[in-house]
């Protein structure tokens, strides 16, 4: 890991998006030049060794880190969408949030049985969205390497929650416990 005080780039914002909630922001990390090329640079270094011919990143902070992952690993970016803004034959996960329900979907053909998928996301929370992409990776017949995220909120339990299912690793450069 880069010797970098990532936490001194997230901002908590009270009361956001509702009351007695601390959003998170991570934007000021990727505002910063060496702040987001230390934290590309620590997942795509930690996963270097691990196979991978694929990032996938969820909708649409994922894509923010997913997608400069994938491009220092040398392998492919799979954005999960919103329902709608795929043009072609999609898998499609619903799944639960913090605030209620969504759907992510990835192209039918974006990943295939031959592909190790690493998931990237900006942050981990009750997991919803990371057990959403973990499931379409496996209806795409795809291994699933791990999960990355920048941020991680531990008194949620994400990890729990994704261990139920999945024993990838989780790896995370922040983590609030």
């Amino acid at each position: 890991m880069a010797l970098i005080d990532y936490e001194k780039y997230i901002v908590d914002i009270p009361d956001y998006p509702e009351p007695g909630v601390i959003f998170k922001d991570i934007t000021p990390l990727l505002a910063d030049s060496q702040g987001l090329a230390a934290a590309v640079d620590d997942i795509a270094v930690h996963f270097m060794k691990a196979g991978v011919t694929k990032v996938l990143g969820a909708e649409a902070r994922g894509f923010l880190i997913g997608a400069p992952v994938a491009y220092k690993l040398g392998v492919g970016f799979v954005p999960a969408r919103k329902p709608g803004k795929l043009p072609r034959e999609v898998y499609t996960e619903k799944y639960l949030l913090e605030y209620g329900e969504d759907v992510l979907q990835i192209h039918k053909d974006a990943i295939t049985s031959d592909d190790r998928v690493l998931i990237v996301d900006d942050l981990v929370a009750t997991a919803g969205t990371a057990m959403a992409s973990a499931k379409l990776i496996q209806r795409a017949g795809a291994e699933l390497v791990g999960f990355s995220f920048v941020l991680e909120l531990g008194f949620l339990n994400p990890r729990e929650t994704i261990g139920k299912e999945f024993d990838q690793e989780i790896y995370t450069l922040v983590k609030v416990d």
